[in-house]
């Protein structure tokens, strides 16, 4: 899954392109969530979700694009920025910021789909290296590089880290859907491996760098052999 945040204090501006994002999801089939916010002191000081890609306008009350964009790369170097705007002018000031491209308004979906079939081409899910997790303790950054496994456990997942384990309430399925491009696979119904770990495969059981084993469902036998030889033949 995408997360897209849009940060435009045009609300009307903003609905319609939530609008064009969905249909452009429907009709590539890419899970995608967008999350709007109504200025950059709202989108800055965000801190629940980790954004893919950011449609920020350059012009704004309380805290405009520009201030915004900075503050957002002295924490995250890896978000991709397009910012939006009326007036060229402004959104060339923008590359100072790193962004990806700007879009002067109003914006089209043809044009919404040509960013997007490019921004996906060139963005790699590769650089992904963390995820949050809520639940009664608080809110956890955890380091993908870190993350062996994750456990059905009590109705809830156990994410088991090189740091402890952690409790979440999402679903299985939920994290599968995110972490499958960072190299997680679902090995057993109860089973989330980070491939990094994987040391070592057996008939029903795949061994960890740690030695810690996971078992793998017959049904499922067959994809991890594949996405395992693909994972380590892309690393010879």
């Amino acid at each position: 899954m995408y997360n897209i945040a849009i940060c435009d204090d045009e609300q009307d501006f903003v609905a319609e392109l939530e609008e064009m994002i969905r249909k452009y999801a429907g009709e590539t089939g890419i899970e995608i969530r967008t999350t709007a916010f109504k200025n950059g002191l709202e989108l800055t000081e965000c801190n629940k979700i980790e954004l893919d890609l950011i449609f920020l306008d350059i012009q704004m009350d309380t805290m405009n694009g520009m201030e915004a964009a900075k503050r957002i790369r002295k924490k995250d170097e890896k978000v991709s920025i397009i910012f939006l705007t009326s007036l060229a002018k402004y959104a060339l000031a923008g590359y100072e910021y790193r962004a990806w491209n700007y879009i002067i308004k109003p914006i089209t979906y043809v044009r919404l789909k040509n960013e997007l079939d490019k921004w996906l081409k060139n963005y790699r899910r590769d650089d992904k290296k963390y995820i949050l997790v809520q639940n009664g303790e608080g809110q956890h950054r955890i380091d993908l590089n870190t993350l062996r496994y994750l456990e059905t456990y009590n109705r809830n997942i156990k994410l088991h880290t090189d740091k402890g384990e952690i409790i979440s309430y999402k679903k299985m399925r939920e994290f599968e859907a995110e972490l499958t491009e960072a190299h997680f696979l679902r090995c057993h119904s109860s089973y989330l491996v980070n491939l990094l770990f994987v040391k070592r495969v057996g008939k029903l059981e795949l061994e960890l760098t740690t030695g810690e084993k996971l078992p793998i469902s017959q049904p499922k036998r067959k994809l991890v052999m594949e996405k395992l030889a693909d994972y380590w033949g892309d690393r010879l």
